[in-house]
C-alpha cells in the first residue's frame, strides 16, 4: 500500500495526488507511511527474507522435508526460528512437502527422470522388463535406500550392490534420508572399487537419486546414471531381494533401542555374513567374495596365458 502512496505522489506522476489526500481516502495515517519511507525495508522484513531464503535452499534439496525438519535444516545455516514461523513463511510460498496430502484433489506429479534408463528391454510381448546382468565387475551397480524404526527415530541405508558378483559394494547409513546419504554411499564404493569409470549406476526416481549433489558425484566419478520408471518395483527388483534378506535377518529380528545398535548390526550382517557366508545360488552356492577371488583369478590367468 505505501509503494501507491510513494507512486501517486511522485513528481513525475501523469495525475500527481498529495500523499494527504491518498492517505485519507486509503484510510491510513501519515506518520507510518513517512516511516516507511525512511527505511522501506525494516528489520524485520530482513530477518524474513533469510529465513524464508534458508528453507527454500533445504526445501530445494529435499522437497519431501516438511516445516519441521526445514527448520533444522534453516539452524545449521545459521537461521533459527519456531515451526510456527517455518509453516507461516511456508505457506505463504507454498512450499509443500512432496509427501504432503494433495491440494484440490490434485496430487503432486512424480520428478522427471534426469537420466535414461538403460537397464529396460521389450520382449516379444511387447512388455517392457529389465535385465540386471554383467560379465564383469564395476559394469552394473543398483542402489536404493531402506529405513527402520529404533527407540531414538528412523535410520536409513543406502547400498549399491554389484550385478556381477551380487556385493555390497559400497553403503552410507544416516539418521536423515537426505541427498547426503546417496551422495556418501557412491562414494564410498568408488573408492572401494578404484577404477568406476563407465560404470552404470540404476536407481528408481527417488528425490536423493534425482538430487544435484548426486548427480555431480556420478559426473566426477565419470559413471553413467540410469532411472527406472514411477512406481514399478520390478525395475530395482535384484536390490529389493537384498533388502528383502537383511529385513528378515537383521532388521525384523528384534527390536533396536539405538540407532547406533541397529548401524553395528547391520554392518556386520553385511561384511560378515551377506559377504562371506551367505552361499547364492545365482553365483554357483558361492559367496559375493568367494566369486569374485576365482572369477578374478581366472581373468588374471586367462590374461597372462594369452600375453
Amino acid at each position: 500500500m505505501y509503494p501507491l502512496v510513494r507512486e501517486l505522489a511522485a513528481n513525475d506522476a501523469p495525475i500527481r495526488v498529495p500523499v494527504t489526500v491518498t492517505c485519507r481516502v486509503l484510510k491510513i495515517a501519515r506518520q507510518p507511511y513517512y516511516r516507511w519511507l525512511t527505511c522501506p525495508v525494516t528489520d524485520a522484513d530482513l530477518v524474513e527474507a533469510y529465513r524464508a531464503n534458508a528453507l527454500f535452499d533445504a526445501h530445494r534439496e529435499d522437497p519431501e522435508f516438511g516445516y519441521r525438519l526445514l527448520v533444522d535444516e534453516a539452524l545449521e545455516v545459521g537461521e533459527s526460528m519456531a515451526a510456527r514461523t517455518a509453516r507461516q513463511i511456508c505457506s505463504n510460498n507454498g512450499w509443500w512437502s512432496a509427501f504432503g496430502k494433495p491440494k484440490r484433489g490434485k496430487a503432486k506429479k512424480p520428478g522427471p527422470p534426469v537420466h535414461d534408463d538403460l537397464c529396460a528391454a521389450t520382449d516379444k510381448h511387447g512388455v517392457i522388463r529389465h535385465e540386471f546382468n554383467a560379465e564383469a565387475p564395476n559394469e552394473l551397480w543398483l542402489t536404493d535406500i531402506t529405513e527402520h524404526r529404533t527407540g531414538e527415530g528412523k535410520l536409513y541405508l543406502c547400498a549399491i550392490k554389484d550385478v556381477h558378483s551380487n556385493r555390497i559394494v559400497g553403503y552410507s547409513i544416516d539418521s536423515r534420508m537426505k541427498s547426503r546419504l546417496a551422495v556418501a554411499a557412491l562414494n564410498n564404493a568408488a573408492s572401494r572399487r578404484g577404477d568406476v569409470a563407465g560404470c552404470v549406476i540404476h536407481s528408481d526416481r527417488g528425490s536423493q537419486f534425482r538430487s544435484r549433489k548426486f548427480v555431480h558425484a556420478i559426473n566426477r566419478h565419470e559413471m553413467v546414471g540410469s532411472m527406472g520408471r514411477v512406481g514399478a518395483a520390478g525395475d530395482n527388483a535384484a536390490m529389493e531381494s537384498f533388502f528383502a534378506l537383511l529385513q528378515k535377518n537383521v532388521l525384523d529380528r528384534r527390536s533396536w533401542a539405538t540407532r547406533e545398535e541397529l548401524r553395528i548390526a547391520i554392518v556386520r550382517w553385511i561384511e560378515r555374513t551377506y559377504h562371506r557366508r551367505r552361499r547364492q545360488d545365482t553365483l554357483g552356492q558361492l559367496t559375493p567374495i568367494e566369486y569374485e577371488t576365482i572369477m578374478t583369478t581366472h581373468e588374471t590367468m586367462t590374461a597372462t596365458q594369452a600375453a
